[in-house]
């Protein structure tokens, strides 16, 4: 067990304590306020709620357990690789057909379960079936994908996320040719109204918003390169198809199956391709690249091919 004391700094003055302790002590919000409600935070010598309000100048005395090691729980991911791992973060290039973490009803491989049989300890910041999970990609899109091995990284980077400072970067080959071939879609998103396994643009969804341009065009399709200001569930996909350009492949968004099963796909032809952060420990910008997985060269080289008979 480890301790903390310290005074209140000015600027913490009529703070709540749990986001005070967070910002002092550069952890979760959420382990802040299980250090208050064990009673291990301490102001002027009496206990302090989650809730109450800091005084400035006022001594704090915090008493931090040391955290048991979590359990191995889960199994290798085959195709998994690590692109980045140090004492707070790792990026992980997901395959397809794997989960960001486990859900009801999936029971096949996850980033989480995979990094946990490799011996990786993870933030225990989060829902406990999602720890250090600060954003995720669907199980059929491949890439880049951050889990936060620590309390701080955890914090940093979901502020990151909610701040919109993170650069997510997807590639994406949709069906026909988006006009204009470079702009943006400013659309809600929100659970389909009679389908509950998928999303769609509707009036009372929330706020998303997608920004597109053309890398590559083909006769019956275009590469397009996507940023992300928002990052809501199956975004991209929702939002090429209500503009009647859905994702090649995408099969549960409008794509044409003919041409789904001439390119060889099974899945939605979209990538996270580039994913730029600041990193939680050093404040350097990171910067990091994802190449395309053999499926979906396969399917670029067939409209290549295609596009160069005469």
């Amino acid at each position: 067990m480890s301790r903390r004391s310290l005074p209140v700094p000015d600027g913490l003055d009529s703070e709540r304590a749990d986001a005070g302790l967070a910002r002092l002590l550069g952890v979760s919000r959420t382990r802040a306020a299980e250090l208050a409600a064990g009673g291990h935070v301490l102001l002027d010598g009496r206990a302090v709620g989650k809730s109450d309000r800091l005084v400035a100048g006022s001594w704090l005395e915090v008493e931090i357990p040391e955290e048991p090691d979590l359990p191995v729980d889960g199994a290798p991911v085959p195709g998994m690789s690590i692109v980045l791992d140090d004492d707070d973060v790792v990026v992980v290039d997901k395959p397809v057909g794997v989960a960001a973490h486990p859900s009801p009803g999936w029971t096949g491989p996850t980033v989480v379960g995979g990094l946990a049989a490799a011996g990786y300890r993870i933030s225990t910041s989060g829902a406990e079936e999602r720890q250090g999970v600060v954003h995720r990609l669907d199980v059929g899109t491949s890439g880049l994908m951050a889990v936060a091995k620590s309390e701080r990284a955890y914090t940093s980077l979901k502020d990151q996320f909610r701040e919109r400072t993170v650069d997510k970067t997807y590639h994406a080959l949709v069906q026909g040719h988006p006009d204009p071939s470079s702009g943006t879609v400013d659309a809600p998103v929100g659970r389909h109204p009679t389908h509950s396994y998928r999303w769609a643009v509707v009036e009372d969804g929330k706020p998303s918003v997608t920004h597109y341009d053309t890398v590559e065009a083909f006769p019956a399709a275009t590469l397009l390169e996507v940023h992300l200001e928002t990052g809501r569930t199956h975004q991209i996909r929702v939002h090429m198809s209500a503009l009647r350009h859905p994702c090649v492949g995408d099969l549960t968004y409008g794509a044409d199956p003919v041409m789904s099963a001439r390119l060889g796909l099974t899945r939605q032809w979209l990538h996270a391709h580039r994913l730029a952060f600041e990193h939680p420990g050093t404040g350097e910008r990171v910067r990091l690249e994802s190449s395309y997985p053999d499926d979906l060269v396969r399917a670029l080289d067939v409209l290549r091919e295609d596009d160069a008979r005469p």
